[in-house]
């Protein structure tokens, strides 16, 4: 199946996909900033350059859109049909690297939030914010906003 988009058009429609400030980013760190949670953004030196880093609590967030991480279950993380055997190899080695990152960040002492795009939506925001806030505060070295199994759906 060929792309309805000729291959300029495509090329720049994917190079304006940011890698970091992204609107769930930016909605996420002003919530938290005016709670009074103070970070440190895309830190370099650790593995996956995390999004947030709350030094104070151990603690990293990301922020990971639900198509490019592929949420597990979710109606965001769909194959394209174009392309497809690309997709899935580029979908599997992110899947890949944020796994790896993740077990360096456990190995280096640090406690991890995964906030995902689909669980930032108007309706959801607030309680996800206080999810993450009291995660944060009071323990817990693994947090995943939303969740998806066979018991719980959104």
């Amino acid at each position: 199946m060929t792309d309805r988009i000729d291959q300029a058009s495509r090329s720049r429609i994917m190079s304006a996909i940011r890698s970091h400030s992204t609107r769930p980013e930016m909605k996420v760190r002003s919530a938290l900033h005016k709670a009074g949670f103070r970070f440190r953004l895309h830190a370099k030196k650790l593995p996956g350059t995390p999004d947030l880093v709350l030094r104070k609590y151990k603690a990293i967030v990301f922020i990971n859109g639900c198509f490019w991480h592929q949420h597990p279950h979710c109606k965001n993380s769909h194959i394209p049909k174009t392309h497809s055997e690309f997709w899935r190899h580029k979908f599997a080695r992110n899947v890949a690297r944020d796994q790896k990152v993740l077990y360096q960040l456990k190995l280096m002492g640090w406690r991890v939030a995964i906030l995902w795009e689909c669980g930032l939506t108007k309706k959801q925001f607030e309680t996800t914010l206080e999810r993450l806030a009291l995660w944060l505060k009071w323990g817990g070295e693994y947090l995943e906003i939303p969740v998806y199994d066979e018991f719980y759906e959104l």
